[in-house]
């Protein structure tokens, strides 16, 4: 049988639900200053990223054009990395980017033995685990702005390490992009080989100035060190758009517990209210009787 909650109950719920309420509006703000730090991130990294093109502008301006025709050209095996979150309260952000990989890695390359998975996330590597994908690695996502830098690194370090101990050439990246307000959507990003368009379109480019700089460096060396950066610049982007596009789908999971607890409030709040204005009525009947019947046995 369902016993009807007392007074001392629903008090105790609606202040247990007043604090998680404190709670989900916390999460809310803590994912909106998130999203604004990682938007800026993104805009900074853009002089960067612009900073490293002008140099490879000068190089293959400078004669560095025939080292983009020999640049290799690889159908050899795949080296994914799928980027999600470690933690929850996310929505389907995880979901999203687990089902987006596996199809899209599928299209890349269907014979499954020549697919080497990374994963960033623990909650991605869960669902990963859950559609039997083997994965080679996992790192923690980061989770502050500050914590991309080593993310990156680290990233990079497997990477160079799939290209000499198992002759990996293509890299592929499958992670959520925020577009409007909450809502992301996954994307893939081809890593390796480097865009050769887009170093012939640099190649192209005319410099805006009246003087090219000139370098003392190794041509080659600069090179090689320029395109790991650009590398760094890719990878450093689609972490940044990874966090922000996390942050968000936290932000609207967020506004919907927010309005469903708010909904819940309201009605403990109506139901505490009609039983106390029923145990008043009950007093006051019971006082009223009890006065009844003191004046009836006064006048006998």
């Amino acid at each position: 049988m369902k016993t009807m909650p007392t007074l001392e109950s629903l008090k105790t719920q609606i202040g247990t639900i007043d604090l998680l309420q404190s709670v989900v509006r916390t999460m809310k703000t803590l994912a909106a200053v998130s999203i604004r730090q990682q938007e800026k991130a993104i805009q900074t990294l853009s002089d960067y990223s612009r900073t490293i093109d002008m140099g490879l502008a000068i190089l293959l301006n400078q004669g560095a054009g025939e080292i983009v025709e020999q640049l290799p050209i690889s159908d050899g095996k795949l080296g994914a990395v799928i980027i999600g979150s470690d933690q929850g309260l996310c929505g389907r952000f995880n979901e999203q980017v687990v089902s987006f990989a596996l199809e899209t890695l599928r299209d890349q390359e269907p014979e499954e033995s020549r697919r080497h998975t990374l994963c960033v996330g623990g909650r991605t590597h869960i669902y990963l685990a859950e559609s039997d994908v083997r994965v080679d690695g996992v790192i923690s996502a980061p989770v502050s702005v500050t914590g991309i830098i080593p993310a990156v690194n680290s990233l990079l370090v497997t990477i160079e390490q799939w290209h000499a101990q198992l002759g990996i050439e293509r890299v592929v990246i499958c992670s959520n992009r925020l577009l409007t307000g909450t809502t992301c959507h996954p994307e893939i990003l081809h890593l390796l080989p480097f865009d050769l368009d887009r170093l012939r379109e640099l190649a192209s480019r005319p410099w805006p100035g009246t003087t090219i700089p000139l370098y003392t460096m190794d041509r080659n060396r600069l090179f090689s060190l320029l395109i790991r950066q650009s590398l760094f610049a890719s990878l450093y982007r689609v972490l940044a758009e990874s966090m922000a596009g996390e942050n968000a789908s936290r932000l609207a999971s967020m506004q919907a517990a927010e309005k469903n607890i708010g909904e819940r409030l309201d009605e403990l709040n109506l139901r505490f209210r009609d039983l106390r204005q029923g145990a008043i009525t009950e007093e006051l009947l019971d006082i009223v009787a009890g006065f009844e019947a003191m004046t009836s046995g006064g006048r006998s």
